[in-house]
């Protein structure tokens, strides 16, 4: 049984626990834009399907007679941008550029002056306080 953590998560020399603090709060915050893009990877597939969609309600439409219809629902919403002269591709790109590679690499400057570039230097600790050293399915690490 691994009895302690790898070197890649255990505090750095000299590392206060404020510094861990911190480094760990930043991470926790990156977490949460990366939950967020996520988030905005669904609101692009939803709306591609719901494009895609509205194929079967164009024939639907043209079986019953209500071609009129069809044809302002063919030139005005079908292929429509979400916002002003971008579909959600185009969105995704300028989040990533514009804000979660900004965010990522701040992220790792914070890791790397608080914690020397480790990852998940808190959580390793919180789990070390928390697990019951010595029993199955407590180990540090995997072997």
């Amino acid at each position: 049984m691994t009895q302690h953590p790898d070197d890649e998560h255990v505090r750095p020399a000299g590392a206060s626990d404020e510094a861990i603090a911190a480094a760990g709060k930043m991470s926790e915050a990156l977490e949460t834009v990366e939950r967020a893009r996520g988030h905005l990877h669904s609101f692009h597939q939803l709306i591609g399907k719901a494009d895609f969609e509205l194929d079967e309600v164009l024939e639907l439409l043209g079986e019953c007679g209500a071609e009129r219809l069809a044809e302002r629902l063919r030139t005005d919403l079908v292929g429509r941008n979400v916002v002003p002269g971008c579909w959600t591709f185009q969105l995704i790109e300028e989040f990533d550029e514009t804000y979660w590679a900004v965010f990522r690499a701040h992220e790792r400057e914070v890791r790397d002056e608080l914690a020397g570039g480790r990852r998940h230097v808190y959580e390793s600790e919180l789990k070390e306080r928390r697990r019951t050293h010595g029993r199955p399915g407590h180990e540090a690490r995997p072997d």
